[in-house]
């Protein structure tokens, strides 16, 4: 029987911190003063300079006594209680909210602190189910003490202590600075170029000069041929784009830690500005998953998530997936994580696993080819009555893209694989992002077998193994018909063998009744 930790009170009803006020009245300061300045420079236009100090700093006190105000009543109108069998939370004034949560639904207790809060001791503390329905499926206690906030996560996530091998417990990863070399070349890198070009395209349109910024650029590169100007534009934002992902990299991994808790809570810690913690109960874990995109692959790296019930796939501060066990590091590393985080002498994910058949690749190649020769073709039409000029980008696409194309489907299909390792059913599947899914065969709860109409032509079948962890169902793309089968039956016994036909059943005599029934 499990009992609340020593140091919670259960009939205590506690309030937020009030330090809260500081960090309010500190954001209010800094909203002010930045509206506050470019508005005090357009009034000193047209009147005084002194008088138009004095209107912004009577609005901006205005703002930040009114702000802070505001926020001391929810102050005071905020009090929480931890029970032995309940959560609850009481807040508003003209619009009161009660809200309760059963203790034995919490599955996740996060804190997150942003720069001033950690300055101030305080953070936010999100007390969640793991339900996907809105605001109502989780508390939020903002803001309180860091003390406080750790003991509220110990005594709610507290079970009853399990039989795992205590040898598995502590630090299972911490940062180590080397992993950063793998942040340019993940698609963040390229994105964030992208962003970046088209930040400096947008400012320059507000301040109206967006036509002297284009005509910079066309006196840089006036002797030189398009084609040699698109390489460099597109040299310069990946370089823009890697900077940009090197910074993301360390706010969101710094001081980056997976540990087990002796009560069976693996926990993530990270965050340079904004520090993070998540816990993740392991009686909800359901296997891992390796992602691995295309750059980070080909430099023999992985990132480790975890499949967990309950556990959303963004937080709403956008600081990253809360599934992140750990960011891209070597894929030798990888596996052993996940080997620790399941419990298991070996990671599954590392298992030898049954490739696919040819038609697989076969789909595979024609899809390449269609995606890739299609718009070449489009081009070629629209070039005769339009310009010859899109003739030379049909050709060059043709030219550039098909192989590249080819490649990549080659290489999908290589990468298409499923097996049974243990208590675990492991399927694999990607090129740009390549994934391999280690799921607890006692987690899947059914089977979702399709089949287009171009698969049952070819012989394969597409199976999703449905469970209440991760995104929902895990697929296995174009196995053959009776190797998917075969799997199916294998992987969990007895869920998918009443839908099976036996394949050595003796057929049916035909008989003249049988006969003259078709007819």
């Amino acid at each position: 029987m499990n009992e609340p930790a020593p140091e919670v009170s259960e009939a205590e009803w506690r309030r937020l911190d009030p330090r809260t006020l500081f960090a309010t009245a500190a954001v209010l300061c800094g909203v002010a003063g930045g509206a506050g300045l470019p508005v005090a420079l357009g009034l000193a236009g047209s009147r005084p300079l002194w008088q138009a100090l004095a209107w912004v700093l009577a609005g901006a006190l205005l703002l930040v006594i009114g702000g802070t105000g505001a926020d001391s009543v929810r102050l005071r109108r905020t009090r929480y209680r931890v029970g032995p069998e309940r959560v609850d939370l009481h807040t508003g004034l003209l619009h009161l909210k009660r809200r309760s949560l059963a203790r034995e639904r919490i599955r996740s207790v996060d804190l997150t602190a942003n720069p001033l809060q950690r300055v101030l001791g305080l953070v936010k503390v999100r007390i969640g189910t793991g339900e996907h329905s809105g605001g109502d499926a989780a508390l939020e206690l903002e803001l309180v003490a860091r003390a406080e906030g750790e003991r509220l996560r110990r005594a709610l996530l507290t079970r009853a202590t399990g039989s795992g091998d205590p040898r598995h417990d502590g630090a299972l990863a911490s940062l180590d600075p080397r992993w950063i070399r793998y942040a340019p070349v993940s698609f963040v890198a390229p994105a964030l170029g992208g962003a970046a070009a088209g930040a400096v395209m947008q400012v320059s349109e507000w301040f109206g000069a967006q036509g002297e910024v284009i005509d910079w650029m066309g006196e840089r590169f006036d002797s030189v041929a398009i084609p040699w100007m698109i390489l460099w534009l597109v040299l310069v934002a990946l370089v823009v784009g890697a900077v940009g992902a090197l910074g993301l990299w360390v706010e969101m991994w710094w001081n980056h830690r997976l540990e087990r808790e002796p009560g069976g809570t693996l926990r993530v810690t990270r965050g340079l500005l904004t520090a993070r913690s998540v816990s993740i109960e392991e009686r909800r874990l359901r296997g891992v998953e390796l992602v691995e995109p295309l750059g980070v692959r080909l430099c023999g790296a992985a990132r480790v998530d975890a499949v967990a019930t309950g556990l959303a796939e963004k937080d709403e501060d956008r600081h990253g997936d809360l599934k992140n066990l750990v960011p891209a590091v070597p894929r030798p590393f990888a596996d052993r994580v996940a080997a620790q985080v399941l419990r298991e002498p070996e990671s599954p994910t590392g298992a030898p696993l049954a490739a696919h058949p040819r038609a697989a690749r076969n789909r595979r190649i024609r899809w390449a080819l269609w995606s890739a020769l299609t718009p070449a073709a489009l081009l070629a039409v629209l070039g005769p009555p339009l310009t010859p000029v899109l003739l030379y980008v049909a050709a060059g696409w043709t030219v550039v893209v098909t192989p590249l194309a080819l490649l990549l489907a080659l290489d999908a299909h290589r990468n298409l694989g499923h097996g049974v390792s243990g208590a675990y059913l492991v399927t694999r599947s990607g090129t740009v992002r390549r994934a391999t899914v280690a799921l607890q065969r006692s987690g899947v709860i059914g089977w979702t077998v399709k089949q287009s109409y171009f698969q049952r032509r070819a012989g394969l079948l597409t199976l999703a193994a449905t469970t209440a962890a991760g995104s929902g169902a895990y697929e296995i793309l174009d196995a053959g018909r009776s190797q998917g089968l075969s799997f199916a039956a294998e992987a969990v016994p007895g869920l998918l063998t009443p839908f099976l036909e036996p394949a050595d059943a003796p057929e049916t005599p035909e008989t003249p009744e049988a006969r003259s029934t078709e007819g």
